[in-house]
């Protein structure tokens, strides 16, 4: 009897949940006939699902470790613009924080080394100190011994960006192990926001790879797969959505309107989001006036909990139903705020059951033509600003909106004054809308995106054969 090929599918933070743990991932791995195990490093509990787990107890990296990380990252953005002769990498970079003086130390750290090592002998240099810090710490060496024990035949890894996942990585290398990892979104490469180095590497589509080998040199063509992501799977299993009449009822929605969602996003990508939800509200109040009979359902950011909302929500709350994402603060940090498996079907029925989405630039475009339905991209901004310097300008300079074949994918919302001319087209005639989206949708993700999970599963079958 010949023993199941272990693989150890690492879980650095609560990233990776939605799209391994919470898709068909798991069972179709089990079905091809390996054993797994996953390396948790989240507060989820994954035994509730019938998964075996190894909790990570101390993922505890060490204390320079973080200083040159972001110094690789400012690096990297550094010899992207040489690379590229564009300043638009600068818009990936957080400004520098001064007010302790831990952090002051910090920064002045970064920058300096930022200066003396912005070359390809530079960081390599760098990366090469983080490994060697790692290796150093308490939790690289629990990881060697888990993997000791464990002996999988390869470590995968669902995210690329934390650092926690570097010692466990580095623990599969000094064992001989094979490593891969997932590429998370669609805009991760060109942020720089590499973290971890493998042996493989799992990309969306055939651009994304492009930009892996381009960004990141040492990389060679034999070490990257295209497999699309598991994050759209869900969409095109049409048997667990409820009807409009159960929907409704349980949302507390009004089964004769027809409704737009609005998507909101997180503070920092969007400080004006309540603005633009209340400009769609009172395009949606004129057009009932018109006759119409349209709401808008809002679905905010998942890790928002903040009140910015609420005077809008109660100012129209005769316009908009808020729906709250399912996910689950399981700690006190933002990093423990995790998705839930009933999220993932909160979204395909409030997906189904939603004219078009209206939000700035997110990825909901993809999730919408999934299901055949339009998207508004809101492009102005408004009048009275949270924070004076933020533009909507600098959403759509963003280097993966290049990847956008022709602008009329999307409907684009340039004035509040479009807004209620733009829903009635979005309701009424979006066929080359849907077709131009879904062409887009094809550029960033491997088609058909329903069997990515399948893809990952025979990407990792030829890493297996060929080691």
């Amino acid at each position: 009897m010949t023993t199941k090929p272990k693989i150890v599918i690492l879980l650095p933070d609560g990233i990776g949940l939605r799209n391994f743990a919470y898709s068909e991932f798991h069972t179709i791995g089990e079905k091809e006939n390996f054993d797994l195990v996953f390396w948790n490093n989240t507060p989820f509990d994954l035994k509730t699902l019938g998964f075996t787990e190894i909790k990570i107890g101390n993922s505890k990296s060490h204390p320079l470790t973080e200083t040159y990380k972001n110094a690789r990252k400012q690096i990297e953005l550094n010899l992207n613009i040489r690379r590229t002769k564009d300043r638009v990498y600068d818009t990936y970079r957080f400004p520098f924080s001064y007010n302790t003086v831990k952090k002051a130390i910090k920064s002045s750290v970064t920058q300096l080394m930022t200066f003396t090592h912005s070359s390809q002998y530079g960081l390599t240099r760098i990366r090469k100190i983080i490994k060697q810090k790692e290796r150093k710490t308490f939790y690289y060496h629990q990881c060697l011994e888990t993997l000791q024990k464990e002996r999988p035949a390869l470590v995968f890894c669902t995210n690329q960006r934390p650092m926690t996942a570097i010692a466990p990585l580095l623990a599969a290398e000094e064992l001989g192990i094979p490593t891969a990892t997932f590429i998370f979104s669609w805009d991760n490469l060109p942020k720089a926001t590499m973290v971890v180095e493998t042996d493989y590497y799992f990309v969306w589509s055939d651009l994304m790879k492009k930009e892996l080998l381009m960004y990141y040199p040492y990389i060679k063509v034999s070490q990257v797969f295209i497999t699309g992501t598991p994050q759209f799977e869900s969409h095109f299993d049409k048997a667990k959505i409820l009807s409009k009449e159960d929907f409704c009822k349980q949302y507390h929605l009004d089964l004769n309107k027809r409704y737009i969602c609005y998507s909101g996003d997180d503070v920092t990508t969007c400080p004006d989001d309540p603005k633009y939800l209340e400009d769609v509200a009172i395009a949606v109040r004129e057009l009932n006036q018109k006759g119409h009979a349209l709401g808008v359902v809002f679905r905010r950011c998942p890790v928002d909990f903040s009140t910015r909302y609420d005077k809008v929500l109660e100012d129209y709350k005769d316009v908009i139903a808020p729906i709250v994402p399912l996910w689950e603060r399981i700690g006190e940090g933002w990093n423990t705020i995790l998705p839930t498996p009933d999220d993932i079907a909160l979204q395909n029925v409030t997906i189904e059951h939603t004219e078009m989405v209206v939000n700035l630039g997110s990825s909901m475009v993809f999730d919408y033509v999934a299901h055949h339905k339009p998207c508004a991209f809101i492009n102005y901004d408004v009048d009275q600003k949270i924070i004076t310097d933020w533009s909507v300008k600098k959403i759509y300079q963003y280097v993966h909106f290049c990847s956008m074949p022709n602008k009329e994918a999307v409907l684009w919302i340039n004035s509040p004054n479009e807004i209620s001319a733009i829903i009635e087209k979005g309701i009424t005639t979006p066929s080359s809308i849907i077709e131009n989206a879904q062409k887009w949708f094809e550029v960033i993700n491997q088609q058909p995106p329903q069997v990515a999970s399948q893809r990952i599963w025979k990407a990792i079958k030829t890493i297996i054969s060929k080691e």
